[in-house]
């Protein structure tokens, strides 16, 4: 996990091992360990590795993806699976993103929806929320 995220986001940002040791304050020789895993940054390290490349400390250490070509998201991003719809176009919202986002039995959400971007869920409240908020300016 943590040496194949390292090694796709040190990648993605077009650094060596070199560039990449002197941020951190370390020896090339020591991103090497890290990224064959035979050496873990200590807990500060992985602060400003996830801090560096823009990723939550946790996808940093725990991310793995279940599909080829998906890397660490950045922070606040979030990829929860696939979800099949039903006959009737019900889907079910999974897990974690109930938790992260809060959603709960008897919520209502809304679908907003654009044909060149996709479409995208916001609970009632936080529409509500948002256009009170532009009539207060």
């Amino acid at each position: 996990m943590l040496k194949d995220n390292l090694i796709s986001l040190r990648k993605i940002n077009n650094m060596s091992q070199e560039e990449l040791a002197e941020k951190l304050g370390v020896t090339r020789q020591t991103i090497s360990k890290y990224e064959t895993g035979e050496a873990i940054p200590d807990i500060e390290r992985c602060k400003i590795l996830a801090d560096l490349f823009g990723v939550s400390l946790d996808d940093l250490v725990n991310f793995e993806s279940s599909t080829p070509g998906i890397n660490v998201p950045p922070k606040g991003k979030h990829m929860f699976g696939m979800v099949k719809v039903g006959d009737k176009g019900q889907i079910v919202i999974p897990a974690k993103a109930r938790k992260i986002f809060d959603i709960n039995p008897g919520d209502n959400l809304i679908v907003l929806g654009d044909e060149g971007q996709g479409i995208a869920i916001i609970k009632e409240q936080g529409l509500l929320d948002m256009l009170n908020a532009m009539r207060g300016k």
